[in-house]
């Protein structure tokens, strides 16, 4: 990204249920980048046969959730019905609208063995018009992903749209998820395909820009997508999002996103209260939930 990094963010230590996780966003100096909200970065991690992921039911509003798995498994159940195992390279796609409700757990046939765990989960703002609209599931395998190499480097288009390529999953507005291996170094000049805000994140490996060298656990954002330009100094591992900021400010709390304060009161209230129209239960994992945490001020 010549002369163009405009924020590094170290990565943070955050918890999940009881799975330790790396926050790279929001962050207190950038709340977003593109229409992306909220990124985890979960593991890498060996959970040993008594060690297993549990996330119990637990709500969203006005926000897509994308999970995408580098290694392991996990099996994701919903308020709509869906019941399904996330294997690595395949795309979970959840659009939470006025209410969702979904678990996240180790499946029954890996619970009682050792297993690794490592991946994103991200959460993507909707436009304001659908932020209230009717939730939906898509679930994308990896072979359904466009995949290409150019000049030995390999990339894969995980959401979203460049140029001549577009992956299937049904995102709701411009935005762009990408990643880029190479064996060895190499030099990138990407930015005529980019739009927007461009961030990356160095899952592996390192690159240098401007002389400067970046490794693991640094989020790099860029001033300006058209100037994205890098090199690799090694096998490296990375990934770029980014795309079109919305124009209106989103608010925050806990699991909840809304460009309007008062949905999210009525949202916090309707969890609260285990509002069943709001947020109906989840056929085969409705035992337990995540109680609304306390009150904290918003973002």
């Amino acid at each position: 990204m010549q002369s163009n990094v405009g924020l590094v963010i170290e990565e943070k230590a955050a918890d999940i249920g009881n799975f330790m996780v790396g926050r790279l966003l929001p962050f207190r100096k950038k709340r977003a980048v593109g229409p992306f909200l909220f990124i985890d970065h979960m593991g890498p991690a060996c959970l040993k046969e008594y060690q297993n992921l549990d996330v119990p039911p637990h709500p969203h509003i006005g926000l897509s959730t994308l999970t995408y798995l580098f290694e392991g498994s996990i099996f994701h159940r919903d308020s709509l019905g869906n019941a399904v195992e996330i294997k690595p390279g395949a795309v979970n796609w959840m659009t939470a609208g006025k209410g969702v409700v979904h678990s996240e757990r180790t499946p029954e046939y890996l619970r009682d063995e050792s297993k690794f765990l490592h991946g994103f989960q991200i959460w993507v703002g909707l436009p304001k018009a659908l932020e209230q609209g009717a939730p939906s599931f898509f679930h994308i395998e990896k072979e359904a992903l466009p995949a290409w190499e150019e000049d030995g480097i390999h990339y894969k288009l995980i959401a979203g749209k460049i140029k001549d390529k577009e992956a299937p999953v049904p995102v709701h507005s411009p935005l762009f998820f990408i990643e880029i291996q190479t064996e060895d170094a190499a030099r990138i000049a990407i930015g005529d395909r980019l739009f927007g805000e461009v961030a990356m994140y160095v899952l592996s490996g390192e690159v240098r820009i401007e002389g400067n060298t970046y490794g693991t656990k640094q989020l790099l954002v860029a001033k300006k997508a058209s100037l994205c330009a890098f090199e690799t100094t090694q096998a490296t591992t990375l990934y770029l999002f980014g795309g079109t900021p919305f124009e209106e400010e989103r608010f925050m709390f806990w699991n909840f996103v809304s460009s309007d304060k008062a949905v999210l009161e009525q949202a916090k209230t309707n969890w609260k209260e285990q509002n069943l129209e709001a947020f109906p239960k989840i056929s085969g994992d409705s035992e337990e939930y995540v109680p609304l945490p306390e009150p904290k001020r918003f973002k």
